[in-house]
């Protein structure tokens, strides 16, 4: 189903590669559409357990494609750090790949929870109004989607 890596001397572990989804500022979600055209785009997301979690709106073109086609893909790039040295010009870096079918949360409970790790992840001095904004908030506005990984893969160049 996945292809082996080619440069197993710089395959991450499974630990080591979901530390990385973890950690990572943001991903990249690759989809493709009902046309068979790719589209990735960047977005804030967090890892909880073996899902990754993101919200968006409820129409337009990554939404769209995973109603026509869930199967994603899912990139995050860590430390990355151009490097010459004599004659050799080369990069030192970490990137992560997970493979998963989206699936839109309709479950309230894990709607709000999701809500709640999203922010603590990227708004951790925002949680004293969290509660409040969450009760005022039409939560059938929101969509969020999980990617529950079916498959990851990592790889780095380290110093």
């Amino acid at each position: 189903m996945h292809r082996e890596m080619r440069r197993k001397d710089r395959e991450l572990t499974k630990d080591e590669t979901l530390t990385l989804l973890k950690d990572a500022e943001y991903g990249v979600l690759a989809t493709v559409g009902a046309d068979n055209m790719p589209y990735a785009v960047p977005l804030n997301y967090v890892l909880v357990d073996n899902t990754i979690y993101f919200h968006g709106a409820s129409s337009g073109h990554k939404y769209d494609n995973m109603q026509a086609n869930p199967n994603v893909a899912f990139t995050v790039v860590g430390e990355t750090l151009p490097v010459h040295e004599g004659n050799d010009y080369s990069t030192f870096y970490e990137s992560a790949m997970a493979f998963g079918a989206a699936r839109f949360v309709t479950d309230e409970k894990e709607l709000r929870s999701s809500l709640y790790d999203l922010t603590v992840k990227y708004f951790p001095d925002g949680m004293a109004e969290f509660n409040a904004i969450m009760d005022s908030y039409d939560l059938s506005r929101l969509h969020v989607i999980a990617i529950d990984i079916a498959h990851v893969s990592g790889k780095a160049k380290r110093k």
